[in-house]
C-alpha cells in the first residue's frame, strides 16, 4: 500500500528548534516525529512511502539513508527550491502515487491512536474521492459536513470566516468536525487536480470540488490525536509517550 508523508513544513511555530533542523526530525520521546509516522505506517502495511522535503531537506535524506529506509521503499519529492503547500506538494508527488489503488496521506507532525487500516478500508468500502479523518476535537477551524458525512464547507470560529461553494450556505445546518491531518485519496484525485498549479492548500482544493464529488468524513470516536507542530503540544506528546496516557501507550 502507498502513503505520503507531508514533511516539508518550515516549522516556524517551533523556532528556535527548527533553525538548524527540519521540523520532521525534532525528537519526541527519543525518536524524530518522522520516524514515529514511518513506523506507524509500516505497522499497518504501508510499504511504499513518498516524503516531501523543503527546509533543511538534506538532513531528512541523510536520516533515511542512515536507517536503511526502515526496510521499506521510500521516495523523496524534492521541494527544496519552492515550497508547494499540501495541495501543490501532493500534485508534485503524482509520479509516485498514481496507479489503481488509493493512498494515504499523513502529516509528519501528527501523532494519534487511529487504526489506519480501518480508515483505509472505510475508503475502499465507500469509494469517495477522499476520506478525511475528523473528530470533535476543540480547534478554531472546522470542516462542515452534511448528515451523510459529505464535505460542504469550512468555518473559522475565531474570525467568523466561512468557505463554501454551495449557494445560500448556512453553517448552522451542518456538523462541525476538526480535521486530523490524515486522509485517504483515490488515484482519480489527480484528474481533478489537472487545472491546479503552483502552491495551494489541499483543503482549499477539497472545498472547491466538494459540491461536485464526494469528499467524505471518517468520524473517529474516542480519538487521541495531537498536532505536535507547536511547543505546548510537543511537550504534551512527550508526556503521553512517557506515561502511556490514553490509548497511545501501545501505538508507538
Amino acid at each position: 500500500m502507498k502513503a505520503m508523508i507531508f514533511a516539508a513544513g518550515i516549522g516556524s511555530r517551533l523556532k528556535p528548534l527548527t533553525d538548524n533542523m527540519p521540523k520532521a526530525l525534532i525528537p519526541v520521546n527519543g525518536k524524530p516525529m518522522l520516524e514515529h509516522v514511518i513506523l506507524k505506517l509500516k505497522a499497518f502495511g504501508f510499504d511504499q512511502i513518498v516524503i516531501n522535503i523543503h527546509h533543511l531537506g538534506e538532513q531528512i535524506i541523510d536520516f533515511l539513508k542512515a536507517n536503511n529506509n526502515f526496510g521499506i521503499q521510500i521516495f523523496i519529492s524534492d521541494e527544496k527550491d519552492y515550497l508547494l503547500d499540501t495541495g501543490g506538494g501532493l500534485k508534485k508527488a503524482q509520479q509516485f502515487l498514481q496507479g489503481d489503488e488509493p493512498f494515504l496521506i499523513h502529516n509528519a507532525d501528527i501523532i494519534s491512536d487511529i487504526d489506519l487500516k480501518k480508515l483505509y478500508d472505510s475508503h475502499l468500502e465507500n469509494n469517495p474521492l477522499a476520506t478525511l479523518l475528523v473528530s470533535q476535537r476543540e480547534t478554531s477551524r472546522y470542516l462542515l459536513f452534511d448528515k451523510s458525512n459529505k464535505l460542504c464547507g469550512w468555518r473559522n470560529r475565531e474570525t467568523g470566516e466561512i468557505k463554501s461553494f454551495y449557494p445560500y450556505f448556512d453553517p448552522s445546518h451542518y456538523q462541525e468536525y476538526a480535521f486530523g491531518g490524515i486522509h485517504v485519496l483515490s488515484p482519480q484525485i489527480f484528474d481533478w487536480l489537472q487545472e491546479w498549479t503552483g502552491r495551494f492548500s489541499i483543503i482549499n482544493f477539497y472545498l472547491s470540488v466538494c459540491a461536485k464529488t464526494n469528499i467524505r468524513a471518517y468520524v473517529a470516536e474516542d480519538l487521541h490525536l495531537l498536532d505536535i507542530g507547536k511547543p505546548e503540544t510537543l511537550a504534551q506528546a512527550e508526556e503521553w509517550m512517557k506515561t502511556g496516557m490514553g490509548k497511545l501507550e501501545n501505538i508507538y
